[in-house]
């Protein structure tokens, strides 16, 4: 029920990517609820606060980028390869005051810490597992069953850090295409998200996630697989008040609806340059991008 007391649930349907971070941009803005965080500084004002689920129907649909997301096509693909390849779970030193996790790690070696508090060294009580391959094998073996999920949460950790992980879960399942072939549905699970600077490279990698497992069952089993819808469920997706005058130049250009017009296809001559740079100069150095590699915002 709408009224005080309650954090607005959203839903947004979207064919594209771009569309989908436009359109829910715009849901927060205009029905999200004022409200503070434990990272506003002295004068910033309230964030616009709600619980979104987002629906991509085709995640791999062109135009596949947004030009204006706070970024560029570089730290697209820098985070792509974070995610889905792991090039910085190398930076992993709760110890040394580094980071304590990343996504690709808690979803390809998931190992549940024996005490992780003032960043003293983690004992690993436990073998690390891998819940993509866990996944990808569960799906094989039974196309639609409901177990194929991936977690992230460890609160023999998280709970002793200032910056636990947003993403909590993942779930996939397949279903059949009509045609003899199976579509892989994805759905994410966050804690809580920065909509306006982190959502579109969260999906954008996540998806492509979405694609290697999906190509990964089908060489299992030796049957087409393609990507299906993706969902993102957010239990708090919010617009920091200390940037909102940014993003209200956004929305107002995101009022014409002509999204397409603010995107990028995947195929595009200097999109395709700049992500091509940047996988050669990642390939000779995993922290190429860190130490200083160009921007192209």
């Amino acid at each position: 029920m709408k009224g005080a007391g309650n954090l607005p649930t959203l839903s947004v349907n979207a064919e594209c990517l771009p569309e989908a971070w436009e359109k829910a941009v715009l849901a927060v803005w205009d029905d999200g609820l004022d409200i503070n965080t434990q990272y506003d500084r002295e004068g910033d004002a309230p964030s616009k606060d709600a619980t979104v689920i987002i629906t991509v129907h085709d995640p791999f649909a062109e135009p596949r980028i947004h030009k204006n997301f706070p970024g560029g096509p570089v730290e697209l693909e820098v985070y792509r390869q974070e995610v889905v390849d792991g090039i910085h779970d190398h930076w992993i030193d709760p110890a040394a005051g580094k980071w304590t996790y990343t996504y690709h790690e808690r979803l390809f070696a998931y190992c549940p810490v024996h005490r992780l508090k003032d960043r003293k060294s983690p004992i690993h009580a436990f073998a690390a597992v891998d819940q993509i391959e866990y996944m990808i094998h569960s799906l094989a073996k039974v196309e639609y069953t409901r177990r194929a999920q991936a977690i992230t949460w460890m609160p023999t950790a998280d709970i002793y850090t200032e910056d636990p992980p947003c993403l909590q879960r993942i779930w996939c399942r397949l279903v059949a295409d009509g045609t003899g072939g199976l579509m892989l549905n994805m759905n994410t699970h966050w804690r809580s998200r920065d909509l306006y600077k982190a959502w579109f490279m969260n999906a954008y990698a996540l998806t492509d996630l979405q694609r290697v497992i999906a190509e990964r069952i089908s060489k299992k089993i030796g049957k087409p697989i393609g990507v299906g819808r993706y969902v993102d469920i957010s239990d708090s997706l919010h617009l920091y008040g200390r940037y909102l005058e940014d993003v209200k130049n956004e929305v107002e250009k995101m009022r014409d609806g002509l999204f397409r017009s603010r995107a990028w296809e995947t195929t595009h001559p200097a999109l395709e340059l700049m992500i091509q740079e940047a996988r050669a100069n990642l390939a000779k150095d995993p922290d190429w991008y860190a130490k200083g590699g160009q921007r192209n915002d």
